[in-house]
C-alpha cells in the first residue's frame, strides 16, 4: 500500500493551480506592455506559451473581466483591474489621511476609534487606535467584519443606497441578528436610516453586541462619495453623546484632506 499517493495528488493539484495563476499573472503582465488591444498570436509569442492555454486562460479571464476581448483574437486590459486599484488606492489614502485625526479623538475619548470601508454586504475595519493601558476598550481586528444593519459605519453605507438596493440587501441577508437588540426588521431599518440620514451620523446601540454601543460619521472622497466610516467603540455605559461633536469633526477632517469640499452654510 502506497501511503504516500494521495499527499503526491495534493502536490499536484496545488502546483497545477499555481502555474495557472502564474499563467493569469503573465499574460496580464505581457496585456500592459501594449497600449493597443494585442492579437493572440502575439500573446503566446511574448509569454512564450502555446496558443491553445493562451486561447483557454485569456477566455477565463474576460470572463473575470480582467481581460477585454475588442474583437475576436484581440485582447486588451479590462475594466475590473481599474475596479480594484481604484479600490485598492482608496484604502490606502483613506487610511493614510485618518491616522492623524484617528489619535487625536482616541485622545479626546480615551476609547477605541475604528476606521472601516464597505465590502459588499459587510464592513471590513481596515485601521484602528487604542492604548492598551487606558482601562477596558472595545477593540475591533483590522481585517474583522461585520453586517452593514448592525453597526454604525454599515448603517452609514446602507443610508446612501436607495430603496431598492436597501430591500435587495434585506433579501440577501434575511436581516440576520446577533443578539435581541439587532433590527431584523426591514420597516425598522429604513426608519433607522431615515434617521441617520438626517442626523449625519449612525449609531449601533448593542446590536452587534450586547454591552457594547458605537456611533459613526462618514467620510467623503474628493467626488463626494461616501468610501469609509469613523468610529467610536464603547462599553455601553460609557459611550457619551459628547463625543458626537468631534467624532463628525474628525471625519470631516479626513474628509478634507481626500479632497473633499464642504457647501458653504
Amino acid at each position: 500500500m502506497n501511503l504516500n499517493k494521495p499527499a503526491k495528488k495534493l502536490v499536484d493539484k496545488t502546483k497545477t493551480s499555481i502555474q495557472v495563476i502564474e499563467r493569469m499573472t503573465l499574460l496580464l503582465d505581457a496585456l500592459a506592455g501594449y497600449s493597443d488591444p494585442v492579437n493572440l498570436k502575439e500573446l503566446s509569442r511574448v509569454t512564450g506559451l502555446h496558443t491553445s492555454t493562451t486561447h483557454r486562460i485569456l477566455n477565463d479571464l474576460v470572463l473575470t473581466r480582467f481581460v477585454d476581448r475588442i474583437e475576436p483574437g484581440t485582447y486588451r486590459l479590462g475594466m475590473r483591474l481599474l475596479e480594484l486599484g481604484n479600490m485598492v488606492k482608496s484604502r490606502l489614502n483613506v487610511r493614510e489621511a485618518a491616522m492623524e485625526a484617528m489619535r487625536y479623538l482616541h485622545q479626546e475619548t480615551q476609547q477605541a476609534v475604528n476606521l472601516s470601508v464597505r465590502q459588499g454586504d459587510e464592513i471590513v475595519y481596515i485601521e484602528h487606535t487604542f492604548a492598551e493601558r487606558s482601562g477596558m476598550q472595545v477593540v475591533r481586528a483590522i481585517g474583522g467584519r461585520a453586517p452593514l444593519h448592525l453597526t454604525s459605519t454599515g448603517k452609514l453605507f446602507l443610508s446612501v443606497d436607495g430603496p431598492k438596493a436597501i430591500h435587495a440587501y434585506a433579501e440577501r441577508t434575511g436581516l440576520t441578528g446577533h443578539n435581541r437588540n439587532s433590527i431584523t426588521n426591514l420597516i425598522k431599518l429604513e426608519q433607522e436610516l431615515q434617521d441617520v440620514r438626517q442626523l449625519g451620523y449612525a449609531r449601533d446601540n448593542e446590536e452587534l453586541e450586547l454591552g457594547v454601543r458605537c456611533m459613526g460619521a462618514g467620510i467623503m472622497d474628493d467626488t463626494g462619495k461616501l468610501i469609509a466610516g469613523l468610529s467610536i467603540s464603547a462599553p455601553a455605559d460609557r459611550l457619551m453623546d459628547d463625543w458626537l461633536e468631534p467624532l463628525v469633526a474628525a471625519a470631516s477632517q479626513i474628509s478634507a484632506v481626500l479632497g473633499y469640499e464642504f457647501a458653504s452654510p
